[in-house]
Formats: C-alpha cells, sequence, structure tokens
C-alpha cells in the first residue's frame, strides 16, 4: 500500500527557517533508513507558503490566484513522502520512529486501481 506522509508546517518553517545541522542529521539518518527499508518511494520539503500560490475555483469553474503567506499554519504541508508498506499500521510504526520534535506528521492512503474497480 502506498502512503502520503505529509509534515505540516510550523512558525519555523512558514519564516523559512532551516533546522539546525542536528535536526538535519536526525532526519538524514531516518530518511536513510527508510530507503534502505525500501518504503520511501519519494519526498522533498517544501519553501514556505510565502513562496507559493492557491488557485481557488468557484461553482462555475472560474479561477482565482491567492498569494501566499497562507494564514493557517497548521493547515499547511511543509514537505512530503511516498511510502510503500504493507498496511496503515506499518506506516504508523515507521511514523512513530521519525526524530520530528514539537510537528505534526499525517498519514494518508493513495487511491489504487483497484480503488475504482
Amino acid at each position: 500500500m502506498r502512503f502520503m506522509v505529509l509534515g505540516k508546517a510550523t512558525e519555523e518553517t512558514e519564516r523559512g527557517d532551516l533546522p539546525t545541522p542536528e535536526e538535519f542529521a536526525a532526519m538524514e539518518a531516518f530518511t536513510a533508513e527508510l530507503v534502505a527499508a525500501g518504503v520511501v518511494v519519494d519526498g522533498a520539503g517544501l519553501k514556505p507558503s510565502s513562496a507559493g500560490k492557491r488557485v481557488a475555483f468557484d461553482e462555475e469553474g472560474e479561477s482565482s490566484v491567492l498569494d501566499g503567506p497562507f494564514a493557517e499554519t497548521k493547515e499547511i504541508v511543509a514537505g512530503y513522502q511516498i511510502w510503500e508498506v504493507s498496511s496503515l499500521d506499518e506506516a504508523i510504526q515507521w511514523a512513530c520512529r521519525s526524530p520530528v520534535r514539537n510537528g505534526v506528521v499525517e498519514i494518508r492512503p493513495l487511491y489504487s486501481a483497484e480503488d475504482f474497480a
């Protein structure tokens, strides 16, 4: 099963603060462990929402572009990884081993072709 693992933004990530060398090393070691176990398919960190845009659509499909930054930090994604594991429980077990401190990680299953059969 494939899951998207979303690292939620914090005030620090929205300011564009980079991790300390120690935090970066801990996350790099954890990611290397995920790669060695064949769990990680893809992943990246995202720049702060101030560098982004949102495209909103109304009921008729008309679009409008909204400039970042976006107000609700708790709803912003700061990074992602795609994991391939056997179950949601396994994804949770891996996430609990993460060196993330003072943050939130969201785990969401991806649809597969079987979901639409």
